[in-house]
Protein backbone atom coordinates (compact mmCIF):
# COMPACT_ATOMS: atom_id res chain seq x y z
CA UNK A 1 0.00 0.00 0.00
CA UNK A 2 2.65 2.24 0.52
CA UNK A 3 4.40 1.60 -2.01
CA UNK A 4 1.05 2.18 -4.23
CA UNK A 5 0.75 5.69 -2.59
CA UNK A 6 4.08 6.62 -3.87
CA UNK A 7 3.39 5.35 -7.35
CA UNK A 8 0.37 7.38 -7.16
CA UNK A 9 2.12 10.38 -6.13
CA UNK A 10 4.82 9.82 -8.93
CA UNK A 11 2.37 9.16 -11.77
CA UNK A 12 0.02 12.31 -10.90
CA UNK A 13 3.67 15.21 -10.19
CA UNK A 14 4.41 13.48 -13.65
CA UNK A 15 1.03 14.02 -15.18
CA UNK A 16 0.27 17.77 -13.87
CA UNK A 17 4.13 18.63 -15.26
CA UNK A 18 3.37 17.24 -19.04
CA UNK A 19 -0.03 18.81 -19.62
CA UNK A 20 0.25 22.21 -17.39
CA UNK A 21 4.00 23.05 -18.19
CA UNK A 22 5.55 26.53 -16.79
CA UNK A 23 1.73 27.27 -14.76
CA UNK A 24 2.47 29.55 -11.62
CA UNK A 25 1.05 26.95 -9.19
CA UNK A 26 3.51 24.49 -10.37
CA UNK A 27 5.79 25.09 -7.88
CA UNK A 28 3.14 24.84 -5.16
CA UNK A 29 2.21 21.35 -6.91
CA UNK A 30 5.60 20.04 -6.90
CA UNK A 31 6.44 21.63 -2.93
CA UNK A 32 2.98 20.27 -1.39
CA UNK A 33 3.68 16.75 -2.76
CA UNK A 34 6.87 16.47 -1.27
CA UNK A 35 5.41 17.46 2.35
CA UNK A 36 2.58 15.07 1.62
CA UNK A 37 5.17 12.13 1.05
CA UNK A 38 7.47 13.57 3.82
CA UNK A 39 4.22 13.34 5.97
CA UNK A 40 3.05 10.02 4.92
CA UNK A 41 6.35 8.64 5.89
CA UNK A 42 7.25 10.53 9.14
CA UNK A 43 3.71 9.48 10.68
CA UNK A 44 4.05 6.05 11.56
CA UNK A 45 7.75 6.68 11.78
CA UNK A 46 6.68 9.07 14.77
CA UNK A 47 4.13 6.92 15.84
CA UNK A 48 6.94 3.81 16.74
CA UNK A 49 8.73 6.20 19.11
CA UNK A 50 6.02 6.41 21.33
CA UNK A 51 4.84 3.80 23.99
CA UNK A 52 4.94 -0.01 22.41
CA UNK A 53 1.80 -1.19 21.93
CA UNK A 54 0.58 -3.98 24.74
CA UNK A 55 1.22 -7.82 24.27
CA UNK A 56 -1.52 -9.52 23.64
CA UNK A 57 -3.20 -12.15 26.36
CA UNK A 58 -0.05 -14.79 25.96
CA UNK A 59 2.41 -12.19 26.23
CA UNK A 60 2.87 -12.47 21.93
CA UNK A 61 3.62 -9.50 19.49
CA UNK A 62 0.54 -8.71 17.18
CA UNK A 63 0.64 -9.14 14.17
CA UNK A 64 2.20 -6.86 11.39
CA UNK A 65 -1.28 -4.36 10.56
CA UNK A 66 -2.05 -4.65 14.26
CA UNK A 67 1.66 -3.30 14.91
CA UNK A 68 1.47 -1.11 12.71
CA UNK A 69 -1.52 0.41 13.63
CA UNK A 70 -1.02 -0.01 17.62
CA UNK A 71 2.12 2.68 16.48
CA UNK A 72 0.79 5.04 15.12
CA UNK A 73 -2.20 5.08 17.84
CA UNK A 74 0.57 5.37 20.37
CA UNK A 75 1.03 8.79 19.55
CA UNK A 76 -1.87 9.61 21.48
CA UNK A 77 -5.38 10.94 20.03
CA UNK A 78 -4.87 14.55 19.90
CA UNK A 79 -1.37 13.86 18.03
CA UNK A 80 -3.23 11.08 15.63
CA UNK A 81 -5.62 13.53 14.68
CA UNK A 82 -3.28 15.86 14.13
CA UNK A 83 -0.95 14.06 11.68
CA UNK A 84 -3.94 12.50 9.79
CA UNK A 85 -5.24 15.66 9.54
CA UNK A 86 -2.52 17.42 8.12
CA UNK A 87 -2.13 14.62 6.15
CA UNK A 88 -5.49 14.98 4.37
CA UNK A 89 -4.96 18.56 3.95
CA UNK A 90 -2.31 18.84 2.04
CA UNK A 91 -4.03 16.19 -0.14
CA UNK A 92 -6.92 18.52 -0.04
CA UNK A 93 -5.02 21.07 -0.87
CA UNK A 94 -3.30 19.44 -4.27
CA UNK A 95 -6.67 17.92 -5.23
CA UNK A 96 -7.96 21.41 -5.24
CA UNK A 97 -4.40 22.59 -7.54
CA UNK A 98 -4.63 19.71 -9.79
CA UNK A 99 -7.87 17.13 -9.47
CA UNK A 100 -5.92 14.27 -10.77
CA UNK A 101 -4.31 13.77 -7.24
CA UNK A 102 -7.45 12.32 -6.21
CA UNK A 103 -6.48 8.83 -7.28
CA UNK A 104 -3.58 9.24 -4.07
CA UNK A 105 -6.96 8.87 -2.34
CA UNK A 106 -7.64 5.01 -2.23
CA UNK A 107 -4.10 4.52 -0.05
CA UNK A 108 -5.09 7.15 2.29
CA UNK A 109 -8.33 4.89 2.71
CA UNK A 110 -5.91 2.87 4.01
CA UNK A 111 -4.02 5.29 6.46
CA UNK A 112 -7.00 5.90 8.04
CA UNK A 113 -8.58 2.57 8.35
CA UNK A 114 -5.50 1.35 9.88
CA UNK A 115 -4.67 4.88 12.06
CA UNK A 116 -8.33 5.22 13.63
CA UNK A 117 -11.16 3.11 15.12
CA UNK A 118 -13.51 1.69 12.42
CA UNK A 119 -16.22 4.43 12.85
CA UNK A 120 -14.02 7.34 12.67
CA UNK A 121 -12.20 5.72 9.85
CA UNK A 122 -15.22 5.47 7.57
CA UNK A 123 -16.21 8.73 8.40
CA UNK A 124 -12.91 10.12 6.79
CA UNK A 125 -13.16 7.69 4.26
CA UNK A 126 -16.87 8.93 3.74
CA UNK A 127 -15.37 12.75 3.09
CA UNK A 128 -12.11 11.38 0.99
CA UNK A 129 -14.59 9.48 -1.47
CA UNK A 130 -16.54 12.77 -2.05
CA UNK A 131 -13.82 14.92 -2.61
CA UNK A 132 -12.56 11.80 -5.08
CA UNK A 133 -16.16 12.61 -6.43
CA UNK A 134 -15.98 16.23 -6.44
CA UNK A 135 -12.98 16.08 -8.59
CA UNK A 136 -13.89 13.41 -11.02
CA UNK A 137 -16.63 15.88 -12.14
CA UNK A 138 -14.17 18.37 -12.66
CA UNK A 139 -12.26 16.92 -14.78
CA UNK A 140 -14.91 15.54 -16.73
CA UNK A 141 -15.66 16.71 -20.31
CA UNK A 142 -18.29 16.07 -22.59
CA UNK A 143 -22.18 14.20 -20.82
CA UNK A 144 -22.28 13.54 -17.35
CA UNK A 145 -20.88 10.07 -16.68
CA UNK A 146 -22.30 8.22 -14.09
CA UNK A 147 -19.88 6.34 -13.12
CA UNK A 148 -17.87 9.51 -12.04
CA UNK A 149 -20.51 9.78 -9.08
CA UNK A 150 -20.73 5.95 -8.31
CA UNK A 151 -17.60 3.95 -9.16
CA UNK A 152 -15.90 5.99 -6.42
CA UNK A 153 -18.09 5.74 -3.70
CA UNK A 154 -18.53 1.69 -4.61
CA UNK A 155 -14.58 1.45 -4.36
CA UNK A 156 -14.39 3.41 -1.18
CA UNK A 157 -17.31 1.13 0.35
CA UNK A 158 -15.96 -2.36 -0.80
CA UNK A 159 -12.09 -1.52 0.39
CA UNK A 160 -13.53 -0.22 3.54
CA UNK A 161 -15.53 -3.21 4.18
CA UNK A 162 -12.83 -5.82 3.10
CA UNK A 163 -10.16 -3.98 5.44
CA UNK A 164 -12.57 -4.06 8.65
CA UNK A 165 -13.61 -7.48 7.57
CA UNK A 166 -10.23 -8.64 7.32
CA UNK A 167 -8.70 -6.53 10.45
CA UNK A 168 -11.64 -8.58 12.26
CA UNK A 169 -10.41 -12.19 10.79
CA UNK A 170 -7.08 -11.29 12.24
CA UNK A 171 -8.22 -10.11 15.44
CA UNK A 172 -10.31 -13.35 15.92
CA UNK A 173 -6.92 -15.52 14.49
CA UNK A 174 -4.71 -13.52 17.10
CA UNK A 175 -6.97 -14.59 20.01
CA UNK A 176 -6.93 -17.94 19.04
CA UNK A 177 -3.09 -18.09 18.90
CA UNK A 178 -3.06 -16.46 21.74
CA UNK A 179 -5.17 -19.43 23.42
CA UNK A 180 -2.90 -21.79 21.66
CA UNK A 181 -0.19 -20.59 22.91
CA UNK A 182 -1.18 -20.21 26.78
CA UNK A 183 -3.08 -23.66 26.21
CA UNK A 184 0.89 -25.12 25.29
CA UNK A 185 2.31 -23.44 27.90
CA UNK A 186 0.20 -24.48 30.81
CA UNK A 187 0.10 -27.81 29.31
CA UNK A 188 3.90 -28.05 29.20
CA UNK A 189 3.63 -26.67 32.97
CA UNK A 190 1.13 -29.42 34.19
CA UNK A 191 3.46 -31.89 32.59
CA UNK A 192 6.60 -30.56 34.10
CA UNK A 193 4.84 -30.47 37.49
CA UNK A 194 3.62 -34.14 36.40
CA UNK A 195 6.77 -35.16 35.85
CA UNK A 196 8.33 -33.77 39.23
CA UNK A 197 5.55 -35.53 41.30
CA UNK A 198 6.42 -38.43 39.43
CA UNK A 199 10.12 -38.24 40.07
CA UNK A 200 9.84 -37.33 43.58
CA UNK A 201 6.94 -40.24 44.17
CA UNK A 202 10.03 -43.00 42.29
CA UNK A 203 12.58 -40.95 44.40
CA UNK A 204 10.38 -41.74 47.45
CA UNK A 205 10.05 -45.45 46.44
CA UNK A 206 13.68 -46.05 46.36
CA UNK A 207 14.76 -44.53 49.24
CA UNK A 208 12.12 -46.96 51.17
CA UNK A 209 12.95 -49.66 49.48
CA UNK A 210 16.54 -49.46 49.79
CA UNK A 211 18.26 -47.27 52.21
CA UNK A 212 15.51 -46.98 54.55
CA UNK A 213 15.28 -51.20 54.78
CA UNK A 214 19.03 -51.23 54.82
CA UNK A 215 19.28 -48.59 57.92
CA UNK A 216 16.60 -50.34 59.88
CA UNK A 217 17.90 -53.75 59.45
CA UNK A 218 21.55 -51.89 60.48
CA UNK A 219 20.01 -50.80 63.42
CA UNK A 220 18.10 -53.99 64.51
CA UNK A 221 21.94 -55.95 63.99
CA UNK A 222 23.45 -53.52 66.34
CA UNK A 223 20.63 -53.58 68.86
CA UNK A 224 20.91 -56.95 68.89
CA UNK A 225 24.80 -56.88 69.24
CA UNK A 226 24.86 -54.26 71.96
CA UNK A 227 22.43 -57.06 73.93
CA UNK A 228 24.41 -59.72 73.62
CA UNK A 229 27.84 -58.15 74.02
CA UNK A 230 28.33 -59.40 77.39
CA UNK A 231 26.95 -62.93 77.26
CA UNK A 232 27.98 -63.64 73.82
CA UNK A 233 30.41 -61.31 72.48
CA UNK A 234 30.84 -64.38 69.13
CA UNK A 235 27.09 -63.44 68.12
CA UNK A 236 27.79 -59.54 68.82
CA UNK A 237 30.38 -59.83 66.58
CA UNK A 238 28.52 -61.42 63.88
CA UNK A 239 25.79 -59.04 64.29
CA UNK A 240 27.91 -55.90 63.59
CA UNK A 241 29.74 -57.67 60.41
CA UNK A 242 26.23 -58.63 59.46
CA UNK A 243 25.43 -54.77 59.50
CA UNK A 244 28.77 -53.35 58.26
CA UNK A 245 27.98 -55.58 54.93
CA UNK A 246 24.31 -54.31 54.89
CA UNK A 247 25.83 -50.99 55.27
CA UNK A 248 28.16 -51.43 52.13
CA UNK A 249 24.93 -52.72 50.43
CA UNK A 250 23.45 -49.50 51.47
CA UNK A 251 26.28 -47.35 50.39
CA UNK A 252 26.23 -48.82 46.80
CA UNK A 253 22.24 -48.49 46.35
CA UNK A 254 22.72 -44.87 47.25
CA UNK A 255 25.19 -44.19 44.75
CA UNK A 256 23.25 -46.62 41.87
CA UNK A 257 20.44 -44.33 43.09
CA UNK A 258 21.99 -41.09 42.53
CA UNK A 259 22.99 -42.46 38.81
CA UNK A 260 19.14 -43.66 38.11
CA UNK A 261 20.77 -47.01 37.39
CA UNK A 262 19.17 -50.70 38.53
CA UNK A 263 19.88 -52.31 42.14
CA UNK A 264 23.18 -53.41 42.75
CA UNK A 265 22.00 -56.82 43.63
CA UNK A 266 21.24 -57.17 39.55
CA UNK A 267 24.35 -55.83 38.90
CA UNK A 268 27.06 -58.51 37.64
CA UNK A 269 24.88 -60.48 35.57
CA UNK A 270 22.96 -61.45 38.43
CA UNK A 271 19.20 -62.65 37.38
CA UNK A 272 16.41 -61.89 39.65
CA UNK A 273 16.00 -65.60 41.46
CA UNK A 274 20.10 -65.07 42.51
CA UNK A 275 18.94 -61.76 43.86
CA UNK A 276 15.64 -62.80 46.23
CA UNK A 277 17.70 -65.44 47.05
CA UNK A 278 20.13 -63.41 48.79
CA UNK A 279 17.87 -61.35 50.64
CA UNK A 280 17.39 -61.49 54.22
CA UNK A 281 14.87 -59.95 56.78
CA UNK A 282 16.69 -59.76 60.02
CA UNK A 283 18.75 -61.67 62.12
CA UNK A 284 15.65 -63.48 63.65
CA UNK A 285 13.35 -64.58 60.47
CA UNK A 286 14.37 -67.45 58.29
CA UNK A 287 13.65 -66.37 54.75
CA UNK A 288 13.22 -68.86 52.44
CA UNK A 289 13.30 -68.78 48.72
CA UNK A 290 11.33 -71.28 46.12
CA UNK A 291 11.40 -70.95 42.48
CA UNK A 292 8.45 -72.22 40.02
CA UNK A 293 8.75 -72.98 36.53
CA UNK A 294 11.07 -72.30 33.50
CA UNK A 295 12.91 -68.80 34.12
CA UNK A 296 13.10 -66.53 31.57
CA UNK A 297 14.64 -63.08 30.85
CA UNK A 298 12.50 -60.54 32.55
CA UNK A 299 12.69 -56.46 31.44
CA UNK A 300 15.07 -54.74 33.88
CA UNK A 301 11.95 -52.47 34.98
CA UNK A 302 10.31 -55.86 35.62
CA UNK A 303 12.82 -56.92 37.46
CA UNK A 304 13.58 -53.96 39.72
CA UNK A 305 9.83 -53.56 40.49
CA UNK A 306 10.05 -57.77 41.93
CA UNK A 307 13.06 -57.16 43.56
CA UNK A 308 12.00 -53.55 45.51
CA UNK A 309 8.51 -55.17 46.50
CA UNK A 310 9.68 -58.40 47.88
CA UNK A 311 12.49 -55.99 49.98
CA UNK A 312 9.60 -53.99 50.83
CA UNK A 313 7.02 -56.83 51.68
CA UNK A 314 10.32 -58.35 53.58
CA UNK A 315 10.90 -54.89 55.73
CA UNK A 316 7.13 -55.01 56.58
CA UNK A 317 7.36 -58.92 57.96
CA UNK A 318 10.48 -57.53 59.98
CA UNK A 319 8.82 -54.31 61.49
CA UNK A 320 5.37 -55.80 61.49
CA UNK A 321 4.45 -59.16 61.61
CA UNK A 322 6.54 -60.77 64.21
CA UNK A 323 7.07 -63.98 62.09
CA UNK A 324 9.98 -66.42 62.42
CA UNK A 325 9.82 -67.72 58.84
CA UNK A 326 8.98 -66.05 55.51
CA UNK A 327 8.42 -67.48 52.12
CA UNK A 328 9.43 -65.94 48.47
CA UNK A 329 8.33 -67.96 45.91
CA UNK A 330 8.79 -66.67 41.72
CA UNK A 331 6.46 -68.10 39.62
CA UNK A 332 6.77 -67.98 35.40
CA UNK A 333 3.47 -69.00 34.52
CA UNK A 334 3.77 -68.25 30.79
CA UNK A 335 2.32 -65.25 30.63
CA UNK A 336 3.03 -63.33 33.50
CA UNK A 337 5.47 -64.12 36.53
CA UNK A 338 4.22 -63.54 39.60
CA UNK A 339 5.99 -63.04 43.30
CA UNK A 340 4.75 -64.75 46.99
CA UNK A 341 5.59 -63.11 49.94
CA UNK A 342 4.22 -65.26 52.60
CA UNK A 343 4.98 -65.12 56.67
CA UNK A 344 3.78 -67.17 59.96
CA UNK A 345 3.58 -63.86 62.05
CA UNK A 346 0.49 -62.45 63.85
CA UNK A 347 -1.51 -61.30 60.00
CA UNK A 348 -4.48 -58.78 60.77
CA UNK A 349 -7.85 -58.60 59.13
CA UNK A 350 -9.10 -57.68 55.75
CA UNK A 351 -7.59 -58.15 52.41
CA UNK A 352 -6.88 -56.61 49.66
CA UNK A 353 -6.21 -56.27 45.64
CA UNK A 354 -4.51 -53.80 43.74
CA UNK A 355 -4.66 -53.79 40.08
CA UNK A 356 -7.26 -53.41 37.11
CA UNK A 357 -10.53 -53.86 38.78
CA UNK A 358 -9.02 -54.11 42.38
CA UNK A 359 -10.50 -53.18 45.91
CA UNK A 360 -10.80 -53.47 49.64
CA UNK A 361 -9.15 -52.46 52.43
CA UNK A 362 -6.64 -53.90 55.05
CA UNK A 363 -7.22 -54.18 58.78
CA UNK A 364 -4.77 -53.85 61.33
CA UNK A 365 -5.34 -55.62 64.45
CA UNK A 366 -5.89 -52.94 66.46
CA UNK A 367 -8.55 -51.78 64.22
CA UNK A 368 -7.33 -49.08 62.71
CA UNK A 369 -6.66 -49.09 58.80
CA UNK A 370 -3.66 -50.05 57.07
CA UNK A 371 -3.88 -48.92 53.52
CA UNK A 372 -2.06 -45.72 53.62
CA UNK A 373 0.56 -46.87 56.40
CA UNK A 374 3.75 -45.01 55.69
CA UNK A 375 5.31 -45.70 52.21
CA UNK A 376 5.64 -49.32 51.87
CA UNK A 377 2.33 -50.41 50.88
CA UNK A 378 1.45 -47.58 48.28
CA UNK A 379 5.42 -47.82 46.66
CA UNK A 380 4.49 -51.41 46.02
CA UNK A 381 0.45 -50.46 44.49
CA UNK A 382 2.63 -47.62 42.57
CA UNK A 383 4.96 -50.13 40.95
CA UNK A 384 2.60 -52.82 39.93
CA UNK A 385 -0.17 -50.24 38.58
CA UNK A 386 3.33 -49.05 36.68
CA UNK A 387 3.83 -52.43 35.04
CA UNK A 388 0.27 -52.86 34.14
CA UNK A 389 0.15 -56.16 37.34
CA UNK A 390 -1.93 -56.36 40.08
CA UNK A 391 -0.77 -56.65 43.69
CA UNK A 392 -3.30 -59.06 46.26
CA UNK A 393 -2.69 -59.02 50.03
CA UNK A 394 -4.61 -61.97 52.17
CA UNK A 395 -4.40 -62.16 55.88
CA UNK A 396 -6.13 -64.09 58.56
CA UNK A 397 -5.35 -62.44 62.10
CA UNK A 398 -2.77 -65.49 63.90
CA UNK A 399 -2.40 -67.28 60.47
CA UNK A 400 0.16 -64.79 58.72
CA UNK A 401 -0.21 -63.18 55.67
CA UNK A 402 0.53 -63.27 51.81
CA UNK A 403 1.48 -60.68 49.64
CA UNK A 404 0.89 -61.78 45.59
CA UNK A 405 2.50 -58.97 42.93
CA UNK A 406 1.71 -61.03 39.50
CA UNK A 407 3.29 -58.48 36.10
CA UNK A 408 3.22 -59.49 32.76
CA UNK A 409 5.88 -60.58 30.69
CA UNK A 410 5.16 -57.46 28.26
CA UNK A 411 4.45 -54.76 30.73
CA UNK A 412 1.95 -52.48 29.47
CA UNK A 413 3.55 -48.79 28.04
Amino acid sequence: MHAAFFLLLTASVTRFLLRHPGEPRTPWVIALSITLALLYVLGPAVGRTGTPPAPGPAGTPGTARGTARDAARSLGPARRLLWLGLVIAVWVVLVLLAPSFAWCAVPLFYTALRTLPPRAAVAIVGLLTALVVAANLRLATGPFDPNLLLAPPAVAALAAAVFIHMERQAADQQALIDDLIRTRRELAATERREGTLAERQRLSMEIHDTLAQHLSSQQMLLQAADRTWDADPGTARAHVRTANEIAARGLAAARRLVSDLAPPELDNGAGLPDALRGLDAGPDITVRFHLEGTPVQLPDRTQSALLRIAQGALANVREHSGARTAALTLSFLGDQVVLDVADDGRGFTGSRAEGPGGSGDLVGPDGRDRTDRGHGLPAMHARVRGLGGTLTIESVPGEGTVLSAALPLEPAP
